[in-house]
């Protein structure tokens, strides 16, 4: 595959992108050498259905992934890293429509919906880069300042990518599908410069500031995935596809490994992570541990009718009034009949005094 800067020819003759159809001087779209076979059900024709089961898995592993994120209340850049999850979601959603053919790329609506995903694309690569330096703590995590900041840059890149888009598929202003040099660089460009200062800024945050170098295995085969992804697609999709004789191209696999380089981020994000769980709010019991030396000893009444666990109640223990035993206080014995079980001299105008009262004790 020969691949010429701002030209999709070679690229859309091996991968069977969403935005193929679009492109080329014919205006009928770049066919790919081979794809993937198709199925029938009903009187619907379903394209590329492997790799629509793929997108599927990929929606129910974001979301299982999006909850868990979502339930560590007071984990650094939880609002942050939640909101490139929720933009790969719906990426994976948009792409089963579009690669299956259930929204028909000859419909008049298809260019548009091909804008909005390679606008969500290039925002969610530009949400990656940007929780690459919230660990950083430029501005902290979780404040209007650190989320509006996101949202807006993510916002902007949006509009900048959807409108390059919908004006190559156009022709609108100068912007043609035979020259889509824009479209190049915010498809293809874009993304490798993401992910390279992604990755960069996440080295630098483990060697600086992290006492644990675990972190390095999930950042080495989340990009490991991802570079196996682009190559599967953009240098091997044919000789794949002809060798399983149709039954799945390259665009399978490099779903299936964006899918796990995306899980590969997650784990990364959670192994960086600590929740506080001071002022966490889960559904899991406290378990409480008694550490005060005072609470240590076990009590057992008269009889042995019962024994205390050694979390509640102790005698023989210094008593957290002011400063005096119980065993001092009552004479130092744990029952509490006889002369001997009262009060001690210490205690009322030095009498001795015994509960219940006796005519000696007064």
């Amino acid at each position: 595959m020969a691949i010429t800067f701002g030209s999709f020819d070679g690229v859309c003759s091996t991968a069977a992108l969403v935005i193929c159809p679009l492109m080329g001087t014919s205006g009928q779209g770049v066919e790919p050498t081979c794809y993937s076979r198709n199925v029938q059900i009903g009187q619907t024709l379903i394209f590329q259905p492997s790799t629509c089961f793929v997108h599927i898995v990929a929606i129910i592993m974001t979301a299982i992934m999006i909850y868990h994120i979502r339930s560590k209340y007071t984990a650094v850049g939880r609002k942050e890293i939640v909101m490139f999850f929720w933009l790969y979601m719906v990426i994976e959603l948009l792409a089963m429509f579009l690669d299956s053919g259930i929204i028909p790329t000859a419909n008049v609506s298809y260019p548009w919906f091909a804008a909005v995903y390679t606008g969500l694309v290039a925002t969610a690569y530009c949400c990656l880069l940007i929780n690459g330096f919230v660990g950083f703590q430029f501005a902290e995590d979780g404040t209007p300042l650190s989320l509006w900041f996101l949202r807006i840059s993510c916002f902007a890149v949006f509009g900048a990518s959807f409108f390059i888009s919908i004006a190559t598929f156009k022709s609108f202003v100068s912007f043609s599908p035979s020259k889509p040099t824009g479209l190049f660089v915010i498809y293809l460009i874009w993304p490798i410069l993401c992910v390279a200062t992604y990755t960069i800024s996440q080295l630098i945050l483990v060697f600086r500031t992290l006492d644990d170098r675990w972190p390095l295995g999930d950042i080495i085969f989340g990009i490991a995935f991802y570079a196996i992804a682009q190559v599967l697609l953009f240098a091997f999709s044919v000789t794949i596809c002809n060798a399983i004789k149709h039954y799945l191209d390259g665009l399978f696999f490099f779903t299936l490994c964006v899918l796990l380089s995306v899980m590969m981020v997650y784990k990364y994000w959670d192994s960086i992570t600590r929740e506080d769980l001071e002022f966490s709010v889960g559904s899991k019991a406290a378990v409480w541990e008694v550490k005060d030396p005072l609470l240590t000893a076990s009590v057992t009444t008269p009889g042995g009718d019962y024994e205390e666990d050694t979390s509640s109640y102790h005698a023989g223990a210094a008593s957290l009034v002011g400063g005096v035993s119980g065993t001092q206080y009552y004479g130092g014995k744990p029952t509490y009949g006889g002369a001997q079980g009262g009060y001690g001299q210490g205690g009322y105008g030095g009498a001795r005094r015994a509960y219940p009262p006796t005519s000696e004790g007064y």
